[in-house]
């Protein structure tokens, strides 16, 4: 089955462009583009696609505030987003974070890390542009430590964090553990629940100013 998505751009064609490069990998397919904000949040909860690629800038309300509608705290059945931007603002990429997004890409970062953000928004991964990464880590890094979650992580959710803050996919943690896919996903699950999280972005933000990764 193919990965469905929603683009937002008030540029046209900027849209196409996304278009084109999304259509030409197998396995993806946009069912809707919406030109504003508030027209994305709506199409979004008709449609539910599988993953929503939002641009930053755009009228009635922005990415950070279509994020935050479509998948921040206390949303019902939230969606995926990768918020998709020209600006390497830190304002930005904090505020999607925040509000749930399941990646932060910067327009110039090439086709293949959009694609690759898509790709893993829809299989429950998080992808940052590389570029963003050591500065948000240093931002992460430079603040006090969070207290420990309530109930303790076991050993192996411990690994299992740690793999996440280092970047790696579920697959990759599964053959690297020698456990299976579905356990990976079961100790995932488990961990935002002990955390209190949403989403993978906010367990590598834990894992770092945590200190269990340096």
């Amino acid at each position: 089955m193919s990965i469905t998505v929603l683009l937002a751009d008030d540029q046209p064609m900027i849209r196409s462009c996304l278009r084109l490069i999304l259509e030409d990998q197998p396995g993806i397919r946009v069912i809707a583009e919406a030109g504003d904000g508030a027209e994305a949040v709506a199409m979004a909860r008709r449609l539910r696609p599988d993953v929503c690629l939002v641009d930053v800038q755009m009228p009635r309300l922005d990415g950070i505030e279509v994020t935050a509608a479509l998948a921040g705290p206390g949303t019902r059945d939230p969606l995926r987003v990768v918020v998709v931007t020209t600006f390497d603002l830190d304002e930005y990429v904090y505020g999607a974070l925040r509000g749930g997004a399941a990646g932060f890409v910067l327009k110039d970062a090439g086709p293949e890390l959009l694609v690759e953000a898509v790709r893993a928004a829809h299989a429950g991964d998080a992808l940052i542009s590389p570029s963003v990464t050591l500065r948000l880590l240093r931002h992460v890094t430079a603040t006090a430590p969070r207290p420990a979650p309530a109930q303790p992580l076991s050993e192996r959710e411990s690994e299992v964090v740690r793999a996440v803050a280092r970047g790696r996919t579920n697959q990759e943690i599964a053959t690297e553990l020698c456990i299976s896919l579905s356990t990976v996903k079961g100790h995932v699950s488990s961990v935002m629940t002990k955390l209190g999280m949403r989403n993978r972005v906010e367990i590598v933000a834990w894992a770092w100013e945590s200190r269990l990764v340096r």
